[in-house]
């Protein structure tokens, strides 16, 4: 979504929200853009950082190397981390950073060269207590490394809580792995339970990291899995599928369609006969157009923006629950608070601790949101951004900012 998009969508929820214009103003512009060129290997490549509202705590989120990043994007992206921050109920605010770059054409050199660059171009602006980055689009644990210890090196001091999504033995957390696909589990355990779910059969559109996790998570608690796919297409079976084998079969094959069960295609994979659909890939693939043929009661949006505004409004009509990105999939931002928090404390939780304080989390997070959604006509998403602005704007308030 461009950030005119972004703001179109805020003049239109803030009479819901009881936003006024100066809430709508503060809640509309980020505080701060931060923008440079790297040169890298002879060629210069514009970086952004985005630091878009710290009302409720230090700016937080993802750094991501695209040959699309541009300024709107990071400040749309910031913006939505903002809420999802508040939505999660962590004490952070929202940012986002990213370089127009390739990063499959570079040397493993020049990676390396590009991530200690943006840490020397904005580090006055960033550390533990200001703007704490994080992976996103392309960017890996490795990455968090190198710019963690070209931060070091520039301060003149250990900071491992200046980032997060490290590698363990850098200061990492555990859990951080499959956090988004675990975050989202126990969202979806606590819908199924509101809405006393008779079915258990799930879709899951992506098989990525997020979607294969969530498949073997969901599978392990008793769900039957009858569809997967990944962007070469799909593969379903009404009786269930071997989850195990399928990650067998992607592994050694490179797709889930290499796989005995029955070939479908991602368009019908969309429309297939379910209890829950899980989108965990692409963003805008449930439409106006595909909508009404959704079977599904529960959908669990792991992927960001999988369902667009005009599919929005013909599920709730159709009573389908929409779980919202801004959830569903906060399990990742929560584990990275988490890794920030055993930083500064100079701890490392076991997987057991990080796992109990997740799901307590998620699910404070949930009921929160089900009890304005139960006593309102508007729908679940409406009802977690209406929460999330509240918040900001109260934390705002309180600073005397608005």
């Amino acid at each position: 979504m461009t950030f005119t998009k972004t703001r179109l969508f805020l003049e239109q929820i803030a009479p819901l929200a009881g936003l006024g214009k100066a809430e709508l103003a503060v809640l509309s512009t980020p505080q701060n853009v931060l923008k440079a060129d790297l040169v890298i290997s002879g060629k210069t490549y514009p970086a952004y950082r985005v630091q878009f509202n710290n009302a409720r705590g230090p700016f937080k989120g993802g750094i991501r190397f695209h040959p699309e990043v541009d300024e709107d994007e990071v400040t749309s992206l910031a913006f939505w981390m903002t809420l999802k921050t508040a939505v999660a109920d962590i004490p952070l605010g929202g940012g986002k950073g990213g370089v127009r770059i390739n990063p499959k054409e570079l040397t493993t050199a020049e990676l390396e060269e590009l991530s200690r660059a943006y840490v020397r171009a904005f580090y006055k602006e960033l550390g533990p207590d200001k703007d704490i980055p994080a992976p996103d689009v392309y960017t890996t644990p490795q990455i968090m490394a190198w710019m963690l210890d070209e931060y070091e090196k520039l301060i003149g001091r250990k900071a491992p809580a200046f980032i997060t999504g490290k590698p363990l033995e850098y200061g990492g957390s555990k859990v951080r792995d499959i956090a988004t696909a675990l975050g989202g589990m126990y969202i979806l355990e606590e819908a199924v339970t509101k809405l006393r779910l008779p079915g258990k059969r799930v879709v899951i559109q992506g098989f990525g990291n997020a979607g294969m996790t969530a498949a073997k998570l969901v599978a392990e608690q008793g769900y039957k899995v009858v569809a997967v796919s990944d962007s070469k297409g799909g593969i379903y079976d009404p009786h269930g599928l071997d989850i195990d084998d399928v990650v067998k079969i992607k592994d050694a094959t490179g797709s889930v369609v290499n796989h005995a069960a029955q070939k479908v295609s991602n368009s019908e994979l969309l429309k297939l006969d379910c209890d829950i659909l899980i989108p965990s890939a692409l963003s805008g693939v449930i439409t106006a157009e595909n909508a009404v043929a959704v079977k599904a009661k529960i959908i669990l949006e792991l992927a960001n923006g999988p369902t667009t505004p005009e599919a929005d409004r013909i599920l709730h009509e159709a009573g389908v629950l929409v779980l919202p990105d801004i959830l569903a999939n906060a399990g990742g931002v929560t584990v990275s608070y988490f890794e920030w928090v055993q930083n500064l404390q100079d701890e490392s939780w076991t997987e057991r601790v990080v796992k109990e304080k997740l799901k307590t989390k998620m699910i404070t997070a949930f009921q929160q949101l089900w009890d304005l959604y139960s006593l309102n006509t508007y729908d679940f998403r409406t009802a977690s951004y209406i929460h999330a602005l509240r918040k900001i704007i109260e934390a705002e308030r309180k600073r005397g900012r608005v």
